[in-house]
């Protein structure tokens, strides 16, 4: 579905899948001229409820009021794992679109997005991202086709009202993996709800599983260019499985439901079915805006670390631009880019105006997450906007009290869809099978990760 104005925001998910793409398009009928009027179709999620639609639908009024010149046009779009390829490939994607920091490098390598880095070196604020966080956007000469707009560490969400229904301390989230065991055992016995959730497909289980691998002192993968082979039968993901199976099928703590997706596990979370699971941290904004989340439940908190080498995975979200799109479309994209996503993390009055629209219209403001620059920049940002934060900050204090003390561990450098689609199987059978052989499911996907590796 289409409109000029139509639906905000799109997902900040984890997990997005390259494959094996073609060139995308535009539907943008406009000039080559750089100077002339110029249309451009922008991103954003399905689903969202009026206030959301409200607050994008004002955005674009002050940014075509800016750019007189510049008309936006909205399409839905809401990431899968099954079709993105295939919309990619299609041609059916808008000019503006997220892609996930594991893509960026793939998809600027093919030539499947537009070489907008000549548009983007202009920015004031161009040398100023995380180099680490910057690196997800370019190619291999350093240059920015694709900017971050958004990152996050994992962090594990918790429904307040169970916890405390389950005889818990809301404000004193668990601390170790034992303690979620624990928890989750408890809210499941008082009731009657999945203590603990796990996603297990469209490549979402197996990146759960690599983030609790990360939180254990395990890697999915060793080495750097050439010489990368996969390590994912190693201690630490045995472990990480064998927690789940005494949760599942000892405690019986995890619910009925083991074929969760990205979206559908928020979907029961925000519903009170799930106490806890593990996704991003920043992912608030769309429990909220997506899935009616009561503020007052939410409760998130850093992920336990245990072991040698532990942390947390963290990841983000690239804008990128249609390789089909014209010289003034690319223009007019950057300058999108530029003005809804970067703006308001840079500039006061950019700042206050968008946190401005967003209290207005009732969206969440302030709601904290990983900085895509420096922790300076992100206080002065959330100083600039405190008068309108109306999100209960101190529901995330667990989170943002250690966020910034956590090691940050990126995805898995090489076929990481590949990787995290091969281990989406091995989570299932853990958690439908009481006789499954976890070493055997490891040993199996050992030899399947490394044969995707010695092809990427």
């Amino acid at each position: 579905m289409k409109s000029a104005r139509s639906r905000a925001a799109f997902a900040l998910v984890g997990v997005l899948s390259a494959g094996t793409l073609a060139a995308c398009g535009s539907s943008s009928q406009a000039s080559d001229d750089p100077t002339g009027p110029v249309t451009i179709e922008v991103s954003i999620d399905a689903g969202l409820e009026q206030a959301a639609i409200d607050a994008f639908d004002e955005r674009i009024a002050q940014f075509e009021k800016a750019n007189p010149d510049i008309q936006v046009e909205t399409k839905e779009f809401t990431w899968s794992g099954t079709t993105f390829a295939a919309e990619l490939a299609g041609g059916t994607l808008p000019d503006v679109f997220p892609i996930p920091f594991t893509d960026g490098r793939a998809l600027i390598e093919a030539g499947q997005i537009a070489d907008i880095s000549d548009l983007v070196a202009e920015l004031p604020y161009a040398d100023d991202f995380n180099p680490t966080i910057a690196a997800a956007g370019q190619a291999a000469d350093g240059a920015m086709w694709a900017v971050p707009i958004a990152a996050y560490n994992q962090g594990l969400h918790y429904n307040r009202r169970l916890f405390e229904e389950a005889g818990l301390d809301p404000d004193n989230p668990p601390t170790t993996w034992d303690e979620v065991r624990e928890a989750a055992k408890a809210i499941a016995d008082e009731t009657g709800q999945a203590g603990y959730a796990h996603m297990t497909q469209g490549n979402t289980g197996g990146w759960i599983l690599t983030t609790e691998t990360y939180a254990l002192g395990g890697r999915m993968l060793e080495g750097e260019g050439d010489e990368v082979t996969a390590t994912v039968d190693n201690e630490a993901t045995t472990e990480a499985l064998e927690l789940l199976r005494e949760m599942r099928w000892e405690d019986n703590s995890m619910g009925s439901s083991f074929l969760y997706d990205w979206g559908t596990i928020n979907q029961d979370f925000a519903a009170g079915k799930i106490g806890m699971y593990v996704s991003g941290g920043a992912n608030y904004p769309n429990l909220f805006t997506q899935n009616q989340m009561n503020p007052d439940e939410y409760g998130v908190t850093v992920l336990p670390l245990e072991g040698d080498d532990a942390g947390t995975l963290g990841g983000g979200t690239l804008a990128a631009v249609s390789s089909a799109a014209s010289d003034a479309e690319q223009a007019a994209a950057v300058k999108w880019i530029d003005f809804y996503y970067i703006s308001k993390l840079t500039d006061q009055e950019a700042a206050v105006a968008e946190a401005e629209v967003a209290a207005e219209t009732d969206q969440p403001v302030g709601a904290p997450a990983l900085p895509i620059f420096d922790r300076e920049t992100y206080e002065e940002q959330q100083g600039w906007i405190k008068d309108l934060v109306n999100v209960p900050l101190e529901n995330f204090a667990p989170m943002t009290d250690q966020m910034f003390d956590q090691p940050v561990i990126p995805e898995p450098a090489v076929a990481t869809q590949d990787l995290y689609a091969a281990l989406d199987p091995v989570v299932q059978a853990v958690l439908t099978d009481e006789d499954a052989d976890i070493d055997a499911l490891l040993a199996d996907a050992q030899v399947q990760v490394q044969s995707l590796i010695d092809r990427a």
